[in-house]
């Protein structure tokens, strides 16, 4: 990287303290004090962090850990079933079953407390394709007919989890279509083991799983489909008070200085005419006129500010009104993430940030394979750190034509021109760019 990129790269770093206030400040902390106090502090944190996450990432992490924990409690009821089978199986088959069937079910509750929804949905995906993997066991494990007194084999009874890992993982159709071939995998289960069927039995069987299958199917999609409207409305609705509070910051701001025009300098400029230069009444007003003038010109003028769940909200909508398939995710920390963000700043921000979004579609595709793009907000001691990664193709930074406006202009011009805030691009040839935006309340 040239020398430029690595200068901006060192001055990154230096930003980068934005979200590390917990570093900076700790040893300011009593060392007395007890690691109770600092287990709390951890565990207020992580709850802060998964409070600003939408909806949708909320329900879909309540629903994989419930998922999970739910698979560990059917296999530990199932056990004496699983044993009472096992007679007319080897042994070495029982085991591959349960651990197909069940085995993901604890990493998956596990992944949902504190991964991301990526990895979440990938563990419920694999768990769903591992209880279709003990299905088709079935066939080789039971190669001695007649599993005496069962009224059904024991996968049968427990097809809901593996559709509602499905759901959990796939689009919608996707997971009713894992539900029909489930559905009709342990009907076909329930042949192999029991022999002695009839085809009236065997649609009853595939009607019985489909239908209460069915059923948690429905409640989880329907769930994570009132999340995303949630998250939806959240998100006009903030930009839409981002928008008014812009509206009325700007008309108080009128008001007052036809008010200073009106009350000060008209005054003095009447006063002038009728007194002359050498009063010095109108001199003590028109120094203070002046006085005010100059106020007016350096005092903050911005009433109205974002708190940290509005910004995320505004910044959020910006880049998901690109596009909505950016993963977005949130940092904020417990005690330190107190923001009051104009919304002038937040505008040139999402701004910047919607610019960046737009020059990675375009420029950033690789042939042959995704890319990934993600925006991290970080929130913290009065600051906000915006930070936009792809892993696409990637330039270089040096080679990029003077006409190009999109980086130096939209971007790092816009961020230059913000009292408070900067703006980095890093990037290289087939390594992904990143784009830093960083904004401080100090200046």
């Amino acid at each position: 990287m040239a020398a430029g990129p690595r200068a901006a790269a060192a001055r990154m770093i230096a930003s980068s303290m934005l979200d590390t206030p917990s570093h900076s400040r700790s040893h300011s902390l009593p060392l007395d004090r007890p690691r109770a106090s600092r287990w709390r502090r951890g565990v207020v944190a992580l709850s802060r962090e998964k409070a600003s996450e939408g909806a949708a990432d909320r329900i879909l992490r309540r629903f994989g850990l419930a998922i999970g924990i739910a698979g560990v409690i059917a296999a530990i009821v199932e056990l004496p079933e699983i044993a009472d089978q096992s007679r007319f199986v080897p042994v070495r088959w029982t085991v591959v079953e349960v651990v197909l069937a069940f085995g993901l079910f604890p990493v998956l509750a596990v992944v949902s407390i504190g991964m991301s929804r990526r990895v979440i949905q990938r563990v419920a995906g694999a768990a769903a394709v591992s209880f279709l993997g003990a299905m088709a066991v079935v066939p080789v494990a039971y190669a001695v007919p007649d599993a005496q007194g069962a009224a059904s084999v024991w996968l049968y009874r427990v097809l809901a989890l593996g559709v509602l890992a499905a759901v959990l993982a796939w689009r919608p159709p996707f997971a009713v279509t894992y539900l029909v071939v489930g559905s009709a995998s342990s009907a076909l289960a329930n042949l192999v083991v029991l022999r002695e069927t009839t085809a009236l039995a065997l649609l009853g069987d595939f009607a019985r799983a489909a239908g209460l299958s069915a059923l948690f199917l429905w409640c989880v999609v329907y769930a994570r489909a009132a999340a995303a409207r949630v998250d939806r409305e959240s998100a006009i609705e903030s930009s839409r008070a981002a928008a008014v509070a812009g509206a009325a910051a700007r008309e108080r701001e009128r008001a007052r200085f036809a008010a200073l025009i009106h009350d000060a300098v008209l005054s003095t400029l009447l006063d002038a005419s009728r007194a002359g230069a050498e009063s010095p009444v109108l001199r003590r007003q028109a120094e203070r006129t002046l006085e005010q003038l100059d106020e007016c010109r350096v005092a903050e003028t911005e009433p109205d500010r974002l708190d940290a769940q509005s910004a995320i909200g505004f910044l959020r909508s910006a880049v998901h009104e690109v596009n909505p398939g950016i993963r977005f995710t949130t940092r904020r920390w417990a005690g330190f993430d107190d923001l009051h963000l104009p919304v002038d700043a937040a505008s040139t921000i999402a701004a910047a940030l919607a610019e960046a979004v737009r020059n990675s579609l375009r420029h950033a595709t690789v042939a042959g394979r995704e890319v990934r793009r993600t925006v991290t907000v970080t929130i913290s001691a009065g600051g906000i750190r915006v930070v936009f990664r792809d892993d696409g193709a990637g330039f270089d930074l040096s080679r990029v034509p003077v006409d190009r406006l999109g980086i130096s202009v939209s971007i790092l011009g816009r961020m230059r021109q913000l009292s408070g805030g900067a703006g980095f691009v890093e990037s290289e040839p087939g390594e992904g760019t990143t784009v830093t935006l960083v904004w401080g309340g100090n200046g």
